[in-house]
């Protein structure tokens, strides 16, 4: 499979989901509107006091979080594949006068786009499923940050992606053994959305997050994992705190998030 197809076959689907996700009560655009936060206590406390910081935020759909973080006093931008997702980006940072900037690429091309150095980079909750080289993930980021920099990043933790749907069987390598392609209808943020579409994925271990890090000049400062999903994006689940969700018959059995801090040597 080429790099064209899965970058086609992706952002189609990805431009297949905005409207969706747009009126979603999963992304509670309105609450966002009226001054919610989208961001998480997971990444919160990672990220810390940000005022004032420059911070890169990679494939950021939409740009809830975006605009989050510079509501925090950051100045962001975001990145993402998806032409639409970016317009609405956009479009909501003019709504609520967010100085957030926007720009549309494979991240992977970033550096033909944008040409800065940033205090922190950071990306969240189902990102790196969508790219095939973690390596060169890892040297994009060592090469946005400044030196001293943080990279924080929060993550489905890879067990959940060996599970089918259902949570019944483990159905997928944990493995990275080459791309997964898959066709779905709905979407996790509404899986009543009459949409279908396809798209491609790969599952990456924890070693190989780690290491394309480390091997990139980056030290790991904190990792964590998880028992629970701050969103509710699977099958089978139950909500056993505010905003924490666990797969039910699996109860806390497995991690399901992981979080990462690491700096830039």
């Amino acid at each position: 499979m080429t790099d064209i197809d899965y970058l086609a076959i992706n952002k189609q689907s990805w431009n297949n989901r905005t409207d969706a996700h747009l009126k979603s009560a999963f992304y509670d655009l309105d609450g966002f509107l009226k001054g919610k936060s989208s961001l998480n206590d997971i990444e919160l406390n990672l990220l810390g006091n940000i005022e004032g910081k420059s911070i890169l935020h990679l494939q950021c759909h939409f740009g809830q979080d975006t605009i989050s973080l510079n509501r925090l006093g950051a100045e962001v931008t975001g990145v993402d594949l998806s032409d639409k997702a970016i317009e609405s980006a956009k479009h909501l940072a003019s709504q609520m006068n967010s100085t957030a900037k926007f720009v549309c690429c494979d991240i992977y091309d970033l550096p033909n786009h944008l040409d800065q150095k940033f205090d922190i980079v950071f990306t969240s909750y189902g990102t790196i499923g969508w790219l095939p080289d973690l390596q060169q993930w890892g040297k994009l980021i060592s090469n946005y940050l400044k030196p001293n920099g943080r990279f924080v990043f929060v993550e489905f933790h890879p067990v959940v992606w060996m599970f089918d749907d259902n949570f019944e069987t483990v159905a997928y390598n944990y493995f990275n053994s080459g791309p997964i392609l898959e066709t779905e209808s709905g979407t996790y943020a509404d899986r009543d959305a009459e949409i279908n579409q396809q798209y491609v994925c790969w599952n990456h271990g924890m070693a190989e997050v780690l290491s394309s890090l480390i091997t990139n000049g980056l030290e790991i400062n904190a990792f964590r994992e998880f028992d629970y999903s701050p969103y509710n994006c699977f099958n089978k689940t139950i909500e056993f705190e505010p905003k924490k969700y666990r797969i039910e018959h699996l109860n806390d059995k497995i991690p399901m998030v992981y979080a990462i801090e690491a700096r830039k040597k």
